[in-house]
């Protein structure tokens, strides 16, 4: 597996993004009996840190995707929007990303669906500034605060809103603030500009370990995820145009498999299998920060790439509420996603 960074962003501790790339591998005798349509692929990513990509990491380092007949190389950009565009223009032929995603291309004109769910929850945390309020009780304190939420990602916002209303607190008792980068996030709380975030991992655990914050909304947890959106809420996901799915079936299969392999590892896998699986550049520079990342969101990791339906209507039921003008109440759950691959996937590895 080759790598093309096409944004090298430098996360909070330094570690150059896609770092963890495995180099260049290929397929020696493929497992699979019948050959992919692409064997090469390109891969968008928005956030290389973001632990749903984690099963693709470790499909790549235990070579599931070669094993496929596979060469993927992974792009990434600075955000959500850019990985939209890379899918849109065919510069990539496919996408990891909120299912969200694949909704906001229909309304771009672009028929998308996801084909493999990589988490079953949103892995976001609404975390609030000790700093800021050292003797936080309850969420309704945050009336008249500012909430930092990450500028290229509408999800977080979206997170955020929920949080509050669920909280009792209506649009205009806070206020939103787009940081631009984890990097911003630390500094806007440390010097008083937010009193609290909504953010993912790394970033999270971080500041736990840091005590810089307390979690007050932890969807790295699929209870409290089920609290919070009153069911099932789907996080990270591998989506593609619907004519390169219909085109590339046994490419897609292939994907699929090396992803569903490596989700099911990840059930199971010990401290000591993810370090020996994951380079020390992907721990992203604290290995036990890395490691009890992982332990908090494993829970919330597809172990098989199905998604339920539930959880396909509820996301858009999210999007009705808060980002109408993508129309998601007349689309079907259906149309945006289809667990055909994801079926044979489990079905072959028994996950």
């Amino acid at each position: 597996m080759s790598v093309s960074c096409l944004t090298r962003r430098s996360l909070l501790w330094g570690f150059p993004a896609l770092a963890w790339s495995a180099g260049n591998v290929r397929a020696q005798g493929a497992a699979s009996a019948s050959k992919p349509e692409r064997p090469r692929v390109n891969v968008a990513l928005g956030d290389s840190g973001a632990l749903y990509q984690l099963p693709l990491m470790v499909a790549a380092q235990l070579q599931y995707f070669a094993a496929e007949g596979l060469d993927v190389e992974f792009h990434e950009y600075n955000g959500a929007g850019p990985v939209q565009q890379a899918l849109t223009k065919g510069t990539c032929d496919l996408a990891a990303g909120g299912l969200e995603n694949a909704v906001m291309l229909r309304q771009r004109g672009l028929e998308c669906q996801s084909f493999t769910l990589l988490a079953r929850a949103p892995l976001l945390v609404f975390g609030v500034g000790t700093r800021a309020l050292p003797g936080f009780r309850q969420l309704a304190q945050l009336r008249g605060c500012k909430i930092g939420i990450a500028a290229q990602d509408p999800a977080t916002h979206w997170f955020a809103k929920q949080v509050m209303s669920r909280s009792g607190l209506g649009p205009d008792d806070v206020e939103y603030v787009a940081l631009a980068s984890p990097l911003a996030a630390v500094v806007a709380l440390r010097d008083g500009e937010v009193s609290a975030i909504a953010y993912g991992d790394p970033l999270i655990s971080l500041l736990e370990a840091r005590g810089d914050i307390r979690v007050a909304v932890d969807t790295r947890l699929l209870r409290s995820t089920q609290e919070l959106f009153g069911g099932p809420m789907p996080g990270g996901a591998l989506y593609a145009t619907v004519e390169f799915l219909q085109r590339n079936p046994r490419t897609a299969q292939g994907v699929t498999n090396a992803v569903v392999k490596a989700l099911k590892w990840l059930q199971t896998a010990g401290p000591s299998d993810i370090v020996r699986a994951v380079p020390e550049v992907g721990q992203q520079g604290d290995r036990a920060v890395f490691l009890n990342a992982f332990e908090k969101s494993r829970e919330a990791l597809s172990p098989d790439g199905v998604l339920s339906d539930q959880g396909a209507q509820n996301l858009l039921r999210l999007m009705d509420r808060y980002a109408p003008a993508t129309h998601p109440a007349r689309l079907a759950a259906d149309t945006v996603y289809t667990n055909e691959f994801a079926r044979r996937a489990k079905q072959r590895f028994q996950a």
